[in-house]
Protein backbone atom coordinates (compact mmCIF):
# COMPACT_ATOMS: atom_id res chain seq x y z
CA UNK A 1 0.00 0.00 0.00
CA UNK A 2 2.64 2.91 0.87
CA UNK A 3 4.87 1.79 -2.79
CA UNK A 4 1.12 2.18 -4.18
CA UNK A 5 0.92 5.64 -2.81
CA UNK A 6 4.31 7.01 -3.34
CA UNK A 7 4.28 5.73 -6.87
CA UNK A 8 0.63 7.74 -7.47
CA UNK A 9 2.36 10.89 -5.90
CA UNK A 10 3.27 12.77 -9.17
CA UNK A 11 0.02 12.22 -11.24
CA UNK A 12 -2.10 13.13 -8.27
CA UNK A 13 -0.22 16.70 -7.92
CA UNK A 14 -0.23 16.48 -11.61
CA UNK A 15 -4.21 16.54 -11.51
CA UNK A 16 -4.34 18.66 -8.39
CA UNK A 17 -2.49 21.88 -10.91
CA UNK A 18 -5.49 20.79 -13.13
CA UNK A 19 -8.05 21.66 -10.62
CA UNK A 20 -6.47 24.45 -9.45
CA UNK A 21 -6.38 26.27 -12.59
CA UNK A 22 -10.15 26.25 -12.30
CA UNK A 23 -11.51 29.60 -10.52
CA UNK A 24 -14.52 27.79 -8.96
CA UNK A 25 -15.58 30.13 -6.73
CA UNK A 26 -19.00 29.79 -5.78
CA UNK A 27 -20.28 33.29 -5.01
CA UNK A 28 -22.63 34.48 -7.79
CA UNK A 29 -20.91 37.34 -8.39
CA UNK A 30 -18.17 35.32 -10.39
CA UNK A 31 -18.49 32.96 -13.16
CA UNK A 32 -21.14 30.41 -12.68
CA UNK A 33 -19.63 27.93 -15.05
CA UNK A 34 -16.58 27.50 -13.00
CA UNK A 35 -17.84 25.54 -10.27
CA UNK A 36 -19.35 23.13 -12.89
CA UNK A 37 -16.26 22.85 -15.04
CA UNK A 38 -14.69 21.86 -11.45
CA UNK A 39 -17.39 19.22 -10.27
CA UNK A 40 -16.43 17.52 -14.18
CA UNK A 41 -13.01 17.41 -13.43
CA UNK A 42 -13.59 15.64 -9.95
CA UNK A 43 -16.07 13.40 -11.25
CA UNK A 44 -13.77 12.49 -13.88
CA UNK A 45 -11.34 11.99 -11.21
CA UNK A 46 -13.15 9.62 -9.22
CA UNK A 47 -14.37 7.72 -12.14
CA UNK A 48 -10.14 6.96 -12.66
CA UNK A 49 -10.19 5.57 -9.29
CA UNK A 50 -12.04 2.38 -10.98
CA UNK A 51 -13.46 1.67 -8.00
CA UNK A 52 -16.94 3.05 -7.72
CA UNK A 53 -20.18 1.50 -9.14
CA UNK A 54 -21.87 5.18 -9.34
CA UNK A 55 -20.10 8.32 -9.96
CA UNK A 56 -22.58 11.42 -10.55
CA UNK A 57 -22.75 15.39 -10.52
CA UNK A 58 -25.90 16.15 -8.35
CA UNK A 59 -27.19 19.41 -6.87
CA UNK A 60 -30.00 20.27 -4.06
CA UNK A 61 -32.56 22.59 -2.99
CA UNK A 62 -31.42 25.61 -0.98
CA UNK A 63 -33.93 25.48 1.69
CA UNK A 64 -37.28 25.89 0.28
CA UNK A 65 -36.17 28.50 -1.93
CA UNK A 66 -36.53 26.29 -4.59
CA UNK A 67 -33.06 27.87 -5.76
CA UNK A 68 -30.95 25.12 -6.46
CA UNK A 69 -26.94 25.08 -4.50
CA UNK A 70 -23.62 24.69 -6.56
CA UNK A 71 -22.59 21.25 -8.36
CA UNK A 72 -21.66 18.47 -5.91
CA UNK A 73 -19.83 15.28 -7.00
CA UNK A 74 -21.06 11.80 -5.31
CA UNK A 75 -19.59 8.51 -6.07
CA UNK A 76 -20.34 5.39 -3.71
CA UNK A 77 -19.58 1.66 -4.24
CA UNK A 78 -21.31 -0.75 -2.01
CA UNK A 79 -19.24 -2.72 0.85
CA UNK A 80 -18.58 -6.70 0.78
CA UNK A 81 -18.20 -9.26 3.50
CA UNK A 82 -18.95 -7.48 6.16
CA UNK A 83 -16.48 -5.04 5.76
CA UNK A 84 -17.71 -0.95 7.18
CA UNK A 85 -18.36 2.01 4.77
CA UNK A 86 -16.46 5.08 4.93
CA UNK A 87 -17.60 8.67 3.57
CA UNK A 88 -14.95 10.75 2.19
CA UNK A 89 -15.33 14.20 2.33
CA UNK A 90 -13.98 17.50 0.83
CA UNK A 91 -14.94 20.67 -1.48
CA UNK A 92 -14.10 21.36 -4.87
CA UNK A 93 -14.99 25.21 -4.34
CA UNK A 94 -12.75 28.05 -3.38
CA UNK A 95 -12.81 31.41 -2.39
CA UNK A 96 -12.09 34.46 -4.75
CA UNK A 97 -8.40 35.26 -5.29
CA UNK A 98 -8.71 38.84 -4.31
CA UNK A 99 -6.32 41.37 -4.85
CA UNK A 100 -4.11 40.06 -7.42
CA UNK A 101 -1.57 42.51 -7.20
CA UNK A 102 -0.48 40.91 -3.80
CA UNK A 103 0.30 37.51 -5.21
CA UNK A 104 3.87 36.53 -6.13
CA UNK A 105 2.29 34.49 -8.83
CA UNK A 106 -1.00 33.98 -10.42
CA UNK A 107 -3.76 32.96 -8.30
CA UNK A 108 -5.05 30.49 -10.93
CA UNK A 109 -1.57 29.24 -12.50
CA UNK A 110 -0.18 26.50 -9.98
CA UNK A 111 3.52 26.93 -9.18
CA UNK A 112 6.15 25.01 -7.38
CA UNK A 113 8.48 27.41 -5.42
CA UNK A 114 10.80 26.26 -2.60
CA UNK A 115 9.09 23.31 -1.67
CA UNK A 116 5.44 24.43 -1.59
CA UNK A 117 2.55 24.51 -4.58
CA UNK A 118 1.11 28.15 -4.77
CA UNK A 119 -2.34 29.11 -5.86
CA UNK A 120 -5.80 29.18 -4.70
CA UNK A 121 -7.13 25.78 -3.68
CA UNK A 122 -4.00 24.44 -3.86
CA UNK A 123 -4.66 23.97 -0.17
CA UNK A 124 -7.92 24.44 0.94
CA UNK A 125 -9.72 22.09 -0.47
CA UNK A 126 -8.66 21.03 -3.86
CA UNK A 127 -5.78 19.21 -1.91
CA UNK A 128 -8.49 17.58 0.38
CA UNK A 129 -10.15 16.35 -2.80
CA UNK A 130 -6.96 14.40 -4.48
CA UNK A 131 -5.95 12.98 -1.29
CA UNK A 132 -9.09 11.34 -1.32
CA UNK A 133 -8.18 10.09 -4.59
CA UNK A 134 -4.49 9.43 -4.24
CA UNK A 135 -5.59 7.07 -1.55
CA UNK A 136 -8.32 5.49 -3.58
CA UNK A 137 -5.64 4.71 -6.44
CA UNK A 138 -3.36 3.18 -4.40
CA UNK A 139 -6.35 0.84 -2.41
CA UNK A 140 -7.41 -0.24 -6.05
CA UNK A 141 -3.57 -0.51 -7.15
CA UNK A 142 -2.93 -2.53 -3.52
CA UNK A 143 -5.36 -4.74 -3.02
CA UNK A 144 -6.81 -4.82 -6.88
CA UNK A 145 -10.04 -3.30 -8.66
CA UNK A 146 -12.67 -4.60 -6.17
CA UNK A 147 -11.58 -4.61 -2.17
CA UNK A 148 -14.06 -5.15 0.68
CA UNK A 149 -14.49 -1.43 1.41
CA UNK A 150 -17.56 0.74 1.17
CA UNK A 151 -16.83 3.72 0.39
CA UNK A 152 -19.16 6.98 -0.57
CA UNK A 153 -16.80 10.04 -1.62
CA UNK A 154 -18.44 13.63 -1.29
CA UNK A 155 -16.54 16.57 -2.80
CA UNK A 156 -19.08 19.57 -2.22
CA UNK A 157 -19.08 23.14 -4.41
CA UNK A 158 -20.15 25.63 -2.33
CA UNK A 159 -18.67 25.26 1.25
CA UNK A 160 -16.78 28.48 1.08
CA UNK A 161 -20.12 29.99 0.15
CA UNK A 162 -21.96 28.91 3.21
CA UNK A 163 -22.77 25.33 2.42
CA UNK A 164 -26.01 26.63 1.99
CA UNK A 165 -27.29 23.19 0.42
CA UNK A 166 -25.63 20.75 2.57
CA UNK A 167 -28.29 19.53 4.76
CA UNK A 168 -30.96 19.15 1.57
CA UNK A 169 -27.92 17.36 0.01
CA UNK A 170 -27.57 14.93 3.15
CA UNK A 171 -31.24 14.14 3.13
CA UNK A 172 -31.58 13.50 -1.09
CA UNK A 173 -28.88 11.26 -0.90
CA UNK A 174 -28.72 9.96 3.06
CA UNK A 175 -28.85 6.06 1.51
CA UNK A 176 -25.71 6.63 -0.62
CA UNK A 177 -23.89 8.75 2.06
CA UNK A 178 -24.76 7.05 5.11
CA UNK A 179 -21.07 5.31 6.41
CA UNK A 180 -19.54 3.86 10.01
CA UNK A 181 -16.53 6.37 9.53
CA UNK A 182 -16.60 10.04 7.97
CA UNK A 183 -13.62 11.60 7.01
CA UNK A 184 -14.00 15.33 6.43
CA UNK A 185 -10.20 16.44 4.99
CA UNK A 186 -10.24 20.30 5.54
CA UNK A 187 -8.34 20.94 8.56
CA UNK A 188 -4.32 21.40 9.14
CA UNK A 189 -1.63 19.75 11.18
CA UNK A 190 0.68 21.04 13.76
CA UNK A 191 3.24 21.74 11.52
CA UNK A 192 4.68 20.61 8.17
CA UNK A 193 6.50 17.44 10.04
CA UNK A 194 3.93 16.77 12.93
CA UNK A 195 0.20 15.34 11.85
CA UNK A 196 -2.80 16.60 13.60
CA UNK A 197 -6.12 15.04 14.80
CA UNK A 198 -8.73 17.95 14.84
CA UNK A 199 -11.08 17.13 18.05
CA UNK A 200 -12.57 20.43 18.52
CA UNK A 201 -13.83 23.09 16.65
CA UNK A 202 -15.59 26.61 17.17
CA UNK A 203 -19.08 27.15 15.74
CA UNK A 204 -19.76 30.49 14.47
CA UNK A 205 -22.35 33.44 14.12
CA UNK A 206 -22.06 35.85 11.70
CA UNK A 207 -24.58 38.75 11.02
CA UNK A 208 -24.49 42.44 9.52
CA UNK A 209 -26.00 45.04 12.11
CA UNK A 210 -26.98 48.42 10.73
CA UNK A 211 -26.39 51.68 12.84
CA UNK A 212 -29.15 54.55 11.95
CA UNK A 213 -28.53 57.68 13.82
CA UNK A 214 -30.06 60.55 11.13
CA UNK A 215 -33.03 60.59 8.46
CA UNK A 216 -30.59 61.88 5.59
CA UNK A 217 -27.22 63.15 5.61
CA UNK A 218 -25.90 66.21 6.88
CA UNK A 219 -23.14 69.03 6.41
CA UNK A 220 -20.45 67.94 9.14
CA UNK A 221 -19.94 71.65 9.97
CA UNK A 222 -23.34 73.06 10.01
CA UNK A 223 -24.38 69.94 12.75
CA UNK A 224 -20.94 68.36 13.42
CA UNK A 225 -20.59 68.86 17.09
CA UNK A 226 -24.56 68.72 17.99
CA UNK A 227 -25.69 65.44 15.73
CA UNK A 228 -24.61 62.32 16.40
CA UNK A 229 -23.30 60.51 12.81
CA UNK A 230 -23.65 56.98 12.65
CA UNK A 231 -20.20 56.13 12.28
CA UNK A 232 -19.46 58.11 15.70
CA UNK A 233 -22.24 55.95 17.34
CA UNK A 234 -21.19 52.33 15.38
CA UNK A 235 -17.69 52.98 16.75
CA UNK A 236 -18.65 53.80 20.80
CA UNK A 237 -21.05 50.33 19.90
CA UNK A 238 -18.68 48.47 18.86
CA UNK A 239 -16.05 48.92 21.32
CA UNK A 240 -17.99 47.57 23.65
CA UNK A 241 -18.08 44.35 22.58
CA UNK A 242 -14.24 43.87 23.96
CA UNK A 243 -12.46 44.16 27.62
CA UNK A 244 -9.03 46.51 27.65
CA UNK A 245 -7.47 43.77 26.94
CA UNK A 246 -8.99 42.92 23.59
CA UNK A 247 -11.03 39.96 25.20
CA UNK A 248 -14.56 39.48 24.31
CA UNK A 249 -16.84 41.46 27.17
CA UNK A 250 -20.02 40.06 26.32
CA UNK A 251 -22.02 38.34 29.17
CA UNK A 252 -23.61 35.14 28.05
CA UNK A 253 -20.75 33.94 26.10
CA UNK A 254 -18.96 30.98 27.43
CA UNK A 255 -15.47 29.53 27.03
CA UNK A 256 -14.62 25.66 26.80
CA UNK A 257 -12.37 23.98 29.78
CA UNK A 258 -9.59 21.58 27.86
CA UNK A 259 -5.36 21.54 27.84
CA UNK A 260 -3.56 22.62 25.20
CA UNK A 261 -0.21 21.86 24.09
CA UNK A 262 2.59 24.64 24.69
CA UNK A 263 2.90 27.14 22.06
CA UNK A 264 4.74 30.08 22.36
CA UNK A 265 4.67 34.18 21.20
CA UNK A 266 7.66 33.56 18.79
CA UNK A 267 5.51 30.65 17.08
CA UNK A 268 2.35 32.74 17.06
CA UNK A 269 3.62 36.00 15.81
CA UNK A 270 5.77 33.59 12.60
CA UNK A 271 2.40 32.25 12.16
CA UNK A 272 0.12 35.04 12.34
CA UNK A 273 2.63 37.60 10.75
CA UNK A 274 2.22 39.41 14.47
CA UNK A 275 4.76 42.31 14.09
CA UNK A 276 7.25 43.22 16.89
CA UNK A 277 5.48 45.49 18.85
CA UNK A 278 2.31 44.83 18.19
CA UNK A 279 0.54 42.57 21.31
CA UNK A 280 -1.65 39.73 20.90
CA UNK A 281 -4.95 40.65 22.85
CA UNK A 282 -7.19 38.18 25.21
CA UNK A 283 -5.67 36.35 28.19
CA UNK A 284 -4.88 32.80 28.66
CA UNK A 285 -2.73 30.73 27.16
CA UNK A 286 -2.67 31.24 23.50
CA UNK A 287 -4.32 28.06 22.02
CA UNK A 288 -6.26 28.73 24.86
CA UNK A 289 -7.74 31.54 23.20
CA UNK A 290 -7.78 30.63 19.36
CA UNK A 291 -9.65 26.90 20.50
CA UNK A 292 -11.44 27.59 23.95
CA UNK A 293 -12.65 30.87 23.96
CA UNK A 294 -15.20 33.14 21.78
CA UNK A 295 -13.91 35.38 19.72
CA UNK A 296 -15.36 38.88 17.68
CA UNK A 297 -14.21 40.42 14.78
CA UNK A 298 -15.83 42.96 12.29
CA UNK A 299 -14.70 41.32 8.74
CA UNK A 300 -17.09 44.15 7.13
CA UNK A 301 -18.32 47.81 6.52
CA UNK A 302 -20.53 49.70 3.91
CA UNK A 303 -18.76 53.30 4.76
CA UNK A 304 -17.42 55.85 2.57
CA UNK A 305 -14.29 55.26 0.83
CA UNK A 306 -11.60 57.29 1.52
CA UNK A 307 -11.61 58.69 -2.55
CA UNK A 308 -14.85 59.41 -1.83
CA UNK A 309 -14.87 60.81 1.50
CA UNK A 310 -16.94 64.54 1.89
CA UNK A 311 -17.70 66.58 5.08
CA UNK A 312 -20.94 64.42 5.79
CA UNK A 313 -22.55 63.63 8.60
CA UNK A 314 -23.55 59.62 7.79
CA UNK A 315 -27.13 58.65 8.55
CA UNK A 316 -26.56 54.73 8.21
CA UNK A 317 -23.09 52.22 8.83
CA UNK A 318 -23.87 48.71 8.15
CA UNK A 319 -21.08 46.17 10.04
CA UNK A 320 -20.70 42.65 9.37
CA UNK A 321 -19.81 41.23 12.77
CA UNK A 322 -17.71 37.25 12.76
CA UNK A 323 -17.80 36.05 16.03
CA UNK A 324 -16.43 32.22 17.04
CA UNK A 325 -18.39 30.21 19.86
CA UNK A 326 -16.49 28.10 21.84
CA UNK A 327 -17.08 24.46 21.92
CA UNK A 328 -20.09 23.02 24.19
CA UNK A 329 -22.17 26.10 23.65
CA UNK A 330 -25.00 26.85 21.16
CA UNK A 331 -24.23 29.26 18.17
CA UNK A 332 -27.80 30.85 18.58
CA UNK A 333 -27.19 31.39 22.16
CA UNK A 334 -24.18 33.01 21.48
CA UNK A 335 -25.95 35.52 18.65
CA UNK A 336 -28.33 36.13 20.81
CA UNK A 337 -26.22 37.45 24.26
CA UNK A 338 -24.12 39.36 21.41
CA UNK A 339 -27.69 41.04 20.24
CA UNK A 340 -28.97 41.42 23.72
CA UNK A 341 -25.37 43.12 24.53
CA UNK A 342 -25.51 45.29 21.57
CA UNK A 343 -29.18 46.68 21.73
CA UNK A 344 -28.90 47.68 25.56
CA UNK A 345 -25.53 50.06 24.60
CA UNK A 346 -26.90 51.66 21.95
CA UNK A 347 -25.27 55.67 21.99
CA UNK A 348 -27.29 58.42 22.02
CA UNK A 349 -30.54 56.11 21.42
CA UNK A 350 -29.13 54.84 17.91
CA UNK A 351 -31.60 52.81 16.31
CA UNK A 352 -29.91 49.15 15.57
CA UNK A 353 -31.02 47.13 13.31
CA UNK A 354 -29.87 43.24 12.88
CA UNK A 355 -30.02 40.79 9.39
CA UNK A 356 -28.30 37.78 7.17
CA UNK A 357 -27.84 36.08 10.38
CA UNK A 358 -26.48 32.64 10.00
CA UNK A 359 -24.85 30.69 12.78
CA UNK A 360 -22.78 27.16 12.52
CA UNK A 361 -22.27 25.16 15.26
CA UNK A 362 -18.74 23.99 17.21
CA UNK A 363 -17.71 20.61 17.05
CA UNK A 364 -15.88 18.38 19.78
CA UNK A 365 -15.15 14.54 18.03
CA UNK A 366 -15.81 11.50 20.80
CA UNK A 367 -11.95 10.53 20.67
CA UNK A 368 -12.61 7.11 22.13
CA UNK A 369 -13.91 5.40 19.29
CA UNK A 370 -11.82 2.66 17.44
CA UNK A 371 -11.99 5.14 14.27
CA UNK A 372 -9.68 7.10 16.35
CA UNK A 373 -7.62 4.66 17.19
CA UNK A 374 -7.04 3.75 13.45
CA UNK A 375 -6.77 7.15 12.47
CA UNK A 376 -3.94 7.83 15.01
CA UNK A 377 -1.93 4.91 13.82
CA UNK A 378 -2.27 5.71 9.86
CA UNK A 379 -1.07 9.15 10.18
CA UNK A 380 1.77 7.62 12.45
CA UNK A 381 3.11 5.74 9.84
CA UNK A 382 2.26 8.73 6.97
CA UNK A 383 3.65 11.17 8.43
CA UNK A 384 6.80 8.90 10.70
CA UNK A 385 5.65 11.16 13.92
CA UNK A 386 3.10 10.51 16.56
CA UNK A 387 -0.43 12.89 15.93
CA UNK A 388 -1.31 15.55 18.15
CA UNK A 389 -4.96 16.09 19.07
CA UNK A 390 -5.50 19.96 18.28
CA UNK A 391 -8.67 21.95 18.48
CA UNK A 392 -9.25 24.55 15.95
CA UNK A 393 -10.46 28.16 16.03
CA UNK A 394 -11.94 28.08 12.46
CA UNK A 395 -15.39 27.15 11.71
CA UNK A 396 -17.08 23.62 10.29
CA UNK A 397 -20.44 24.13 10.67
CA UNK A 398 -22.03 21.70 7.97
CA UNK A 399 -20.13 19.06 10.57
CA UNK A 400 -23.08 19.70 12.72
CA UNK A 401 -25.83 18.54 9.64
CA UNK A 402 -23.47 15.06 9.58
CA UNK A 403 -23.81 14.63 13.21
CA UNK A 404 -27.61 14.66 13.21
CA UNK A 405 -28.11 12.89 9.67
CA UNK A 406 -25.51 10.11 10.89
CA UNK A 407 -25.27 10.12 14.67
CA UNK A 408 -24.00 6.20 14.83
CA UNK A 409 -20.82 7.41 12.21
CA UNK A 410 -17.54 8.34 13.58
CA UNK A 411 -16.49 11.60 12.44
CA UNK A 412 -12.63 12.26 11.68
CA UNK A 413 -11.72 15.34 10.75
CA UNK A 414 -8.01 15.46 9.13
CA UNK A 415 -6.71 17.76 6.31
CA UNK A 416 -3.55 19.12 4.79
CA UNK A 417 -3.09 22.59 6.04
CA UNK A 418 0.32 24.06 7.91
CA UNK A 419 -0.03 27.22 9.53
CA UNK A 420 1.77 28.93 6.95
CA UNK A 421 -0.43 27.77 4.42
CA UNK A 422 -2.26 30.90 4.40
CA UNK A 423 -5.82 29.68 2.75
CA UNK A 424 -8.22 32.46 2.34
CA UNK A 425 -5.33 34.76 1.38
CA UNK A 426 -2.97 36.46 -1.56
CA UNK A 427 -0.17 33.28 -1.87
CA UNK A 428 -1.95 30.26 -0.63
CA UNK A 429 0.33 27.31 -0.94
CA UNK A 430 0.34 23.92 -0.19
CA UNK A 431 3.55 22.14 1.55
CA UNK A 432 4.10 19.35 -0.83
CA UNK A 433 5.49 16.86 1.63
CA UNK A 434 2.77 17.11 4.09
CA UNK A 435 0.68 16.08 0.70
CA UNK A 436 2.91 12.98 0.27
CA UNK A 437 2.13 11.81 3.84
CA UNK A 438 -0.94 12.51 3.96
CA UNK A 439 -1.94 10.50 1.03
CA UNK A 440 0.09 7.80 2.63
CA UNK A 441 -2.17 8.42 5.95
CA UNK A 442 -5.47 8.39 4.39
CA UNK A 443 -4.08 5.14 2.15
CA UNK A 444 -2.57 3.32 5.05
CA UNK A 445 -6.37 4.00 6.91
CA UNK A 446 -8.54 2.60 4.04
CA UNK A 447 -6.45 -0.46 4.30
CA UNK A 448 -7.05 -0.92 7.79
CA UNK A 449 -11.01 0.02 7.06
CA UNK A 450 -10.71 -2.74 4.81
CA UNK A 451 -9.36 -5.10 6.86
CA UNK A 452 -12.01 -4.24 9.39
CA UNK A 453 -15.10 -6.48 10.35
CA UNK A 454 -18.05 -5.59 12.58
Amino acid sequence: MRAAAAAGIPRALADLGGLVRIPSVAWPAFDQTQPQRSAEAVAALAESTGLFDRVEIARSAIDDTGELGQPAVLATRAARGGAPTVLLYAHHDVQPAGDESAWDSPPFEPTVRDGRLYGRGAADDKAGVMVHIAALRALGDALGPDPDLGVAMFIEGEEEYGSRSFARFLVDHVDALRADVIVVADSGNWDTQTPALTVSLRGNARFTLTVRTLDHASHSGMFGGVVPDAMMATIRLLDTLWDVDGGVAVDGLRAHEADTPPYTEVTLRDEAGLPDGVSPIGSGSFLDRIWNQPAITITGIDFTSVAAASNTLTPEVSVVISARVAPGQSAREAYEAIESHLRARAPFGARLSFSDIDCGEAFLVDTDGWAVELARESLAEGYGADPINVGVGGSIPFIADLVTTFPSAQILVTGIEDPHTRAHSPNESLHLDTFRHAVLAEASLLEKLDARRS
